[in-house]
């Protein structure tokens, strides 16, 4: 297990749970009010920054000495700079699922919200206003259709709840197949577009990559029947919010909206975005995940991931690792469990001027014998081979395989 280490909290978070931190052995730095801008200036000396939906940005990073990991408390990590933390070799860890019935709750918020008229209806009564018969104007949403796209976690808690609602689903995602939506017993959609044509509701549940930044765009919004409804409870720069608010304009559909293009870093801020004054919009602040139960979900699956890192070194929920190292040779060593076995091997591969890319020693039962397998980043000369084949009475055998095969 790891020594004491600091650990560095700086979004709000249960405190019930800070002490569990503490009985790991964590030193806790818990400043939820900080920002993000001045994270560089207290970052410095902690191993470990947990934060929710504050910007972890290269600055941060590069001022982290010694940061080993960064956990985001919550399922996105589009916050956090994770391709200057994976050049750096800093973890970075999400929850991921946690929070997906809090958001699935929220889709149906904004969709019973918008048909009801909730907001307007509440802003009336506030103004002392009764209004029965204006407010009585609702199509209702059972018998609609409602397209689903994306199928991850949410959007399967999402199918779940809409069977009781009474709605047809149909669903695209460009992992989904006909087997599997058979299985989730929604109409597959080979075609994305086709949902945009079909359905009375759409809700999005797409991650924020480049390919999807203003996926949902003024043509596939022009795409979409008379008074349809758009809710987005994803990221915000998924829909290009300025076509959105064009075609809102226009009368020609409606929306509901938890995430916003651009939306405050912070939890109160001024917000005068244009969209915000459109009629057919409903919009809450970024809450979808934001209920009690999702909270301690999220908080208990963040304490699971510092204490397996804590106790084996393991980031659980690893969004940074290659997929696939740059090992073109793998090299399968079997040798007897002794001092300085394996520190020949590495030692002659260095000296043949070849990079490791990926080591695993496996010990047998008996822990008299193991097997190495080592990845390299270019084929093994025969010298090289003889070498370790011959140079140690403690290797059993040896096998190069050819990964590009």
């Amino acid at each position: 297990m790891w020594a004491a280490m600091n650990l560095f909290i700086a979004d709000t978070y249960p405190e019930a749970h800070l002490e569990r931190f503490k009985q790991l052995g964590c030193r806790v730095t818990y400043e939820p009010g900080i920002k993000a801008g001045d994270l560089p200036k207290r970052i410095t000396g902690h191993k470990i920054l947990i934060v929710r939906g504050k910007q972890v940005s290269a600055e941060t990073l590069k001022a982290g000495d010694p940061l080993v990991l960064v956990l985001r408390a919550g399922a996105g990590v589009n916050t956090i700079d994770v391709k200057t933390a994976s050049a750096l070799g800093i973890f970075v860890t999400n929850c991921p699922g946690k929070n997906s019935i809090a958001v699935a709750e929220l889709v149906f918020t904004l969709m019973l919200g918008m048909d009801r008229r909730l907001a307007e209806s509440t802003a009336a009564l506030r103004a002392h206003q009764w209004n029965k018969k204006e407010f009585s104007k609702a199509d209702g949403i059972f018998g609609k259709t409602l397209g689903v796209v994306g199928v991850g976690s949410i959007a399967r808690e999402v199918i779940t709840r809409a069977r009781a609602f009474g709605l047809n689903v149909i669903a695209w995602s460009r992992s989904l197949t006909p087997a599997r939506a058979e299985e989730l017993g929604v109409e597959y959609c080979a075609d994305a577009d086709d949902v945009f044509r079909r359905a009375d509701i759409i809700t999005l549940h797409l991650a924020l990559k480049p390919e999807t930044r203003h996926w949902v765009n003024a043509a596939r919004l022009a795409m979409m029947r008379p008074n349809a409804l758009l809710i987005n409870t994803a990221r915000g720069e998924v829909v290009d919010q300025a076509a959105l608010r064009a075609a809102l304009e226009a009368g020609k559909i409606r929306a509901g909206l938890d995430v916003y293009d651009p939306e405050p870093a912070v939890g109160l801020a001024d917000f005068a975005d244009p969209i915000l004054d459109v009629a057919n919009f409903c919009g809450t602040h970024h809450i979808g995940a934001s209920t009690e139960q999702a909270q301690d979900a999220i908080a208990e699956e963040a304490f699971r991931i510092v204490e397996t890192f804590l106790k084996t070194g393991e980031a659980l929920n690893c969004v940074n690792l290659a997929k696939r190292t740059p090992a073109q040779w793998q090299l399968v060593v079997r040798h007897y469990d002794r001092v300085g076995v394996l520190a020949f091997v590495l030692d002659a591969i260095r000296r043949a001027n070849i990079n490791v890319e990926e080591v695993e020693n496996i010990v047998f039962d008996g822990a008299a014998a193991a097997s190495c397998r080592i990845q390299l980043n270019a084929e093994p000369p025969e010298k090289l081979l003889d070498t370790l084949r011959f140079g140690n009475p403690d290797i059993i055998g040896l096998d190069a395989i050819d990964l590009s095969h």
